[in-house]
Parts: C-alpha cells; structure tokens; sequence
C-alpha cells in the first residue's frame, strides 16, 4: 500500500529540512496563509501519476554497472517531463540483496551500490524544486537475517529478549524437529528455518513467509512498532513525501500462529483466509502511522491513500476508512491488467482501452466508495516499457 504528503513539497530553507539527517522532529504550526494552499493540495494523491524507479537498473551515475540514486537524480528532468507527479523508489537501504533489497540490514542507511544518505538527500531536493514528490518503499513485514536485532537474537541464543521481536519457536517432534506449523513460503518450501544454537546444538525455528534471509518481524512486540514509527519520522525528517508499504496486509499473525491445514502452494495474493495475511491488527498499525504523518506539514500520503500495491492489502476497512485493497478480485477495477478487459492478470501484449474503459465506469458506478489505485504492472511482475 502506499503511505500520504498536507501541501506542497518543501523548498530549500524550509525550516523542518534544517536537521535533514537528524531522527528528531518538531513540527512548526502551518502559518494561516497556507491554508488554502493545504487545501487545495491535500488529496493529490487521488489523481496523481507515480513513476517507479527500481534503482538499480534506471540509470547508472559512475559506470560501475549499477544503477544508483545519483543516476535517478540525473533524470528527474526527464521524469518532470514525462507529467508524473511523484517517483517511487524501490528499497534502496542497506542490505545483503537476497530478495532485490526488500531484505533489509538497516532502514536509515543507503545500501553503498546506490549512495548515500547525502546522495538521498539531494535527490529529494532536486525533486522538490521540479514540483516532484517521493514515495519510498518500507518494508515492515520482515528484516534481514543481517539485521542487527536478528543477529544478536542468535548470539544470544534461547530466551533473548531479541528473538521476541521476531517468531521464533521450539519445534514439532521428539527433538524438535519438525517446523512449529505447517506454514509455507511465498517463496516454497517450508515458512520455517531451524537455527544452529551458539553451543553448536539444532535449536529454535524462526518464521519467514518469504526467503530464509527475510525474518518475519513479530508485532506484538512494542519494540517492533516504535522502531517503525522511528523509522518514518526519520525518513519525512529528511523530506520523503510518502511510503509504499511492501506486504501491506502482512505483519500480524494469527494469534497461536495455527496451521493452515491443506492448501494448495501459497501465494501472495488472493481471496483464501490466511492467518498471516488480513489480520485486523494492520489498521491499528496504519492508524498509528496517519498520526505521525499528520504531524508533518505536506500532504503526507498516508494509509488512507490509494490501495496497496502488489504484495499486499487488508481484509476491510476499518473506521479510520483506508481503502480496500487491490488483490482483491470482488473489487474489480484495481486488479485489472491495464492492457486487457479482465479482471484477472494477463499475459497478453495487446493494449485494450475499450476493456479498460468498461472496468472504470464498473468502478465509479460500484458501492463500496474507495479509492483506487490504477498500475500499468505491479512490482515482481514484467515490466511496462517507457
């Protein structure tokens, strides 16, 4: 999903951009005289054209065959140009690269093949002063396994209060050697990997809906949730205009984490119960996030914005009101292949606007009063060429 600006990007000199790579943040009221400018501004989202830029393979600054950010910054003009409103970066943080950089080390650190947080930071700038808004993905549901509360989680082996910010767990068996249930990967195989305890000895599992590498975070623990609200304030501090949250109707699991029982090979998407997807827990977790980025003057986009993208989206709306999710095949328009008339993805090459077309008028004319989020392609899929 993605996360919103409530008025016009901040210029240079703005007095919230002083500290840029400071994690603190104070919010000055907005003077009278940007009201209107707030209103007239506050749901730009709605009809605005995002761009997105997988870093490593949009533009290459210094020849080492590696996109980067200096590279994206070089071609903001061309971006400008094309009419988009906002870019939307794919990860960009530190990070091992096991999952294309949704395996994150560090949240508040450029991964050094495309920077650095300075390099960030001009090109939020240099978007900022061509009328340009960025969105930058977050991906809460999972870590690293070289993220540093994960690795001292194994340092310190059975009954670190660091494992608890994850799902680890004792498994099945007489020794503990089945999986703790019968959950499965997004990426196949079992959800479950068996660690080797610092003694040397097999020990505890710990859950990864996706690879081995992503640890999914447990958040039930308060220390998960404040890390994340850190985490945002950290990057608006510097001058971000919004997040797309990666795995949007992930992060809470069913309590007990129960078996799923027979199914047929997972995946992402979908209308099947899952008791690790669609968990009314995530609105809470939203809820939260709107408040922070209220606090920052700009039209933040937030989880009452367009639906999520991709990997993820939530089960219903609940009374703060952020839109149904675009997986969701009863929701019609959203899920629609912007080059066929069905409902379901396709395969084919042919661009057809009439099809198009009767999709949006069964959306604008339908009852459940939401948003929609409009995409040529979705993350993890092939690419529109531009």
């Amino acid at each position: 999903m993605t996360l919103p600006p409530l008025s016009t990007p901040l210029e240079r000199g703005d007095p919230h951009r002083k500290d840029a790579m400071s994690q603190q943040h104070t919010a000055d009221p907005a003077p009278t005289s940007a009201v209107a400018t707030v209103a007239r501004h506050r749901d730009w989202w709605r009809d605005a054209v995002i761009y997105q830029v997988y870093p490593r393979s949009f533009a290459d600054s210094n020849g080492d065959g590696m996109g980067d950010l200096e590279g994206v910054r070089s071609r903001l003009p061309y971006l400008r140009d094309l009419g988009v409103d906002a870019v939307w970066l794919s990860p960009f943080y530190a990070s091992p690269q096991a999952d294309a950089g949704y395996d994150v080390a560090d949240y508040r650190a450029v991964d050094p093949m495309f920077g650095n947080l300075l390099d960030a930071d001009a090109l939020i700038r240099d978007a900022h002063e061509l009328n340009l808004r960025i969105i930058v993905d977050l991906v809460p549901n999972h870590s690293s396994d070289q993220h540093e509360w994960f690795k001292r989680a194994l340092r310190e082996g059975p009954g670190s209060a660091l494992r608890d910010r994850y799902h680890f767990r004792p498994g099945k068996g007489e020794n503990g050697e089945l999986p703790p249930n019968d959950w499965e990967s997004i990426f196949g195989g079992p959800a479950w990997t068996r660690v080797t305890e610092p003694d040397g000895s097999p020990g505890e599992w710990y859950l990864h809906l996706f690879a081995p590498e992503q640890p999914d975070f447990n958040w039930e623990h308060p220390a998960v949730g404040d890390e994340f609200r850190s985490i945002l304030r950290f990057w608006l501090d510097i001058g971000v205009d919004g997040f797309r949250i990666d795995v949007a109707h992930g992060m809470v699991k069913a309590e007990g984490l129960p078996d799923l029982g027979d199914h047929d090979q997972l995946k992402l998407l979908g209308n099947d119960v899952m008791p690790f997807f669609d968990q009314d827990g995530v609105h809470d977790i939203y809820r939260q996030w709107r408040t922070i980025l209220d606090e920052y003057s700009g039209n933040k986009k937030g989880p009452e914005g367009p639906s999520s993208e991709g990997r993820g989206g939530g089960r219903r709306a609940g009374a703060s009101s952020w839109p149904r999710h675009g997986h969701r095949r009863s929701s019609g328009p959203p899920t629609t292949s912007a080059r066929t008339s069905s409902t379901r993805p396709s395969t084919s090459s042919t661009w057809a606007p009439r099809g198009t077309r009767r999709n949006s008028a069964r959306w604008w004319t339908a009852p459940w009063r939401r948003w929609p989020r409009w995409a040529h392609r979705r993350p993890g899929c092939c690419r529109t060429t531009t």
